[in-house]
């Protein structure tokens, strides 16, 4: 789901092009095909590489009424402010869609990019979503 109709900041905007050009090249260099986590661990390396300001497997906490009851892991947050979630699936269905949502509202943060690497062209698994 695409939502150029919402402008930003332009500091996300530039992160979110910067994350998605380190992405592509990985995409370029391992292709379709692996799991998740050789991703992730290749975007880490193309990240620093670049100089990009991250962390890996950020902890959000699930709240109900006040109380904490679960606690989800981000894949990436750069600059505090954007999140990128990793995927290595078949096809991106709504529930990936969900938990992007999910995280962007536990955050208060508004950008996340979600990205499917098993794709044979990674500009085909980019969606960012805008809260």
């Amino acid at each position: 789901m695409l939502h150029r109709h919402l402008s930003l900041e332009p500091e996300l905007e530039t992160v979110a092009t910067a994350v998605i050009d380190a992405c592509l090249e990985v995409h370029r260099a391992l292709g379709p095909g692996l799991l998740e986590a050789a991703y992730a661990r290749a975007c880490a390396i193309e990240f620093d590489l670049r100089g990009l300001e991250y962390r890996r497997e950020v902890p959000v906490p699930v709240l109900y009424k006040g109380r904490l009851v679960s606690e989800q892991r981000l894949d990436f947050l750069f600059i505090e402010r954007v999140i990128l979630e990793v995927k290595a699936v078949e096809n991106l269905v709504p529930v990936h869609h969900a938990q992007v949502l999910s995280y962007l509202k536990a955050t208060g943060l508004r950008l996340a990019l979600l990205l499917n690497f098993n794709v044979p062209v990674l500009k085909q698994g980019i969606r960012r979503i805008v809260l």
